[in-house]
């Protein structure tokens, strides 16, 4: 017995000490790894910018020490793509970019058009762009149109269909569970409890939509017009006759791409601009060393702050994406507000809005930051509903033609489980109370009609405080803005007709009004929040959190933002300010 019991000893020590070896390697490997991350080569002569179109576009990276230890979708950053094309532009070193296509998605048109408008003005420089892709998604084709040469895999294919929006409705599957959402809204556009309570679309839903989604499809198919000199009647006949699914050959002769090239022909493509023999190898750069070779802060400092994702009071939200959390956000505007070498804050919104609270609470704050400094908005894809209450005290409002904007109004949804629990489950429940409402807050039975006008009155008056902060700070009187609100969602070359934008135009351009309110001749722009450290990064995934959560976002697909609503209706605020719950713009 005793020799048994040394052998089990002598094995169990052994079993942890390979755990905590194992752990510390693991852990020397991350750094490694972290740490060739975050180093970048210099940028030599005769340099080519690779934009690897490839994973999800957010307004930032988000890439950890464990996205390069797993196979997850690899986030762009929006804010480090325009900022390398910017800065290669003026690098003398840097001859030309290099785009390649790949399975590519953006958040929005609107950050398309962004990237878009950046290459086009690289281009304006003399220098050249050459695009190839095995395959190009729609998104992708839309930027490789900038480019002087475009080139498809013999046996690849562009994706050309146009755009549509397809919401989903719930009102009937949750019926399957007896489950009922009761609402109380304003404003007859304000369609995001369509999706609980109907079949299908609302006229007046049916009528925003299509103009917002034409307002966009627009905007992409007069670009590649203009830089394929292809007709737009043309494109929208492609477009029609399903041309995604053509013979490579069509592509050529449509004028869609110029040539037909496997991926190590192109290579020699890439040498011949840059007149080096085939033998010489291609100096490729990244736009981590574009940005790294180029560390201009001279003059002064005018802060771009970014803000996207759902707008939230704490960390309860309706998914687990990026957040914008009102307790985060406040402090950090106030932060600014006191830093003296920040002259403005250019304040980036991509969201479509979310707790009404919230929202009050930012724009309390950006208020507070106005009275110290400049404030300006840039929108991009989307900055409506709670996400434009946020945004209208600015000082100035930016937004692209293809921004999703406006959207004023409000809504509650509550939900009755009753029919789950009672009818379904069989569970049974009794009340004793002191008052006539003592037991409001409850799932377990429906709103009386006396409470349902108690909360109709609550969201009125929520209604009215968003009309008023709009009229506010956008210098219209209530009545102007109610022609414009109940819910009403305007694409941004809409909006600037209307008064709910100052200005369509970029980031760049948002930075270059903000510098000229602040009367600074000489700036650079610093961004913030400033993004966590890959230590920070590795704790937050190892709890559990975000790495876990995507895993399960690729798992699920279209189905992920349903299940994840159906998860967390009773963690959020009950009364929302927010564009439909899914856009769902294909």
């Amino acid at each position: 017995m005793k020799e048994f019991l040394k052998y089990v000893g002598a094995t169990v020590v052994g079993l942890i000490l390979t755990g905590v070896l194992t752990f510390v390697f693991f852990f020397i490997a991350l750094i490694g790894l972290a740490a060739a991350g975050s180093t970048t080569g210099s940028v030599k002569d005769n340099s080519v910018l690779v934009l690897n179109l490839s994973g999800l576009m957010n307004e930032q990276s988000t890439d950890s020490p464990l996205d390069m230890l797993s196979n997850k979708t690899k986030t762009i950053g929006l804010n480090n793509v325009v900022n390398a094309i910017h800065k290669a532009k003026k690098n003398d070193k840097i001859k030309g970019i290099y785009i390649e296509a790949g399975a590519f998605a953006a958040d929005s048109y609107a950050s398309l058009q962004a990237i878009h408008d950046a290459l086009e003005d690289f281009r304006k420089s003399n220098k050249w762009i050459i695009t190839y892709g095995d395959n190009y998604t729609q998104g992708a084709y839309y930027l490789a149109s900038t480019a002087n040469k475009i080139y498809l895999n013999p046996q690849g294919m562009v994706d050309w269909h146009g755009i549509a929006s397809q919401p989903y409705y719930l009102k009937d599957f949750l019926a399957k569970f007896g489950v009922k959402v009761q609402v109380a809204k304003v404003g007859t556009y304000k369609s995001a409890t369509e999706t609980f309570t109907a079949d299908g679309m609302s006229p007046a839903n049916r009528e925003q939509t299509t103009a917002y989604i034409n307002a966009i499809w627009k905007n992409v198919s007069s670009a590649v017009s203009k830089s394929r000199n292809i007709p737009e009647a043309r494109l929208n006949q492609l477009a029609d006759s399903l041309v995604t699914l053509a013979a490579p050959e069509d592509y050529v002769k449509y004028k869609m791409v110029d040539g037909l090239l496997y991926t190590d022909q192109v290579k020699g493509v890439v040498k011949k601009q840059l007149g080096i023999d085939d033998d010489d190898e291609i100096s490729q750069v990244t736009p981590s060393d574009v940005i790294a070779d180029d560390t201009d802060d001279d003059g002064d400092e005018i802060a771009v702050y970014y803000a996207y994702g759902e707008v939230v009071d704490g960390a309860a939200s309706w998914s687990n994406e990026h957040t914008i959390d009102a307790q985060v956000v406040c402090k950090d505007l106030e932060d600014l507000a006191d830093d003296d070498d920040v002259k403005a804050v250019v304040l980036r919104v991509n969201s479509g809005g979310g707790s009404a609270y919230a929202s009050e609470q930012i724009w309390h704050q950006v208020m507070e930051l106005k009275k110290k400094k400049p404030v300006v908005v840039s929108m991009g894809g989307m900055a409506a509903s709670g996400a434009y209450y946020l945004s209208a005290p600015a000082n100035w409002i930016v937004a692209e033609p293809t921004t999703l904007t406006g959207s004023i109004g409000i809504f509650g949804m509550f939900p009755d489980m009753s029919g789950l629990l009672q009818d379904k489950l069989g569970l049974k429940f009794d009340v004793v109370k002191t008052n006539a409402h003592s037991d409001f807050e409850t799932t377990t039975r429906p709103f009386t009609d006396e409470e349902m006008r108690y909360l109709e009155g609550y969201i009125n008056r929520g209604y009215r405080l968003f009309r008023k902060r709009v009229a506010d700070g956008r210098h219209l009187s209530t009545d102007q803005v109610e022609r414009i609100a109940q819910g009403h969602v305007f694409a941004g070359q809409d909006a600037i007709k209307i008064k709910l934008v100052d200005q369509l135009g970029s980031l760049d351009d948002a930075i270059a009004k903000a510098a000229q309110l602040a009367k600074v001749k000489e700036y650079h722009e610093t961004e913030y929040p400033v993004p966590e450290s890959w230590t920070d990064q590795l704790l937050d995934e190892a709890t559990g959190g975000n790495y876990l959560d995507e895993k399960l976002h690729a798992e699920l697909g279209s189905l992920y933002e349903p299940v994840m609503l159906l998860r967390n209706i009773n963690k959020v605020d009950a009364i929302q300010a927010r564009l439909p719950y899914i856009i769902n713009i294909k």
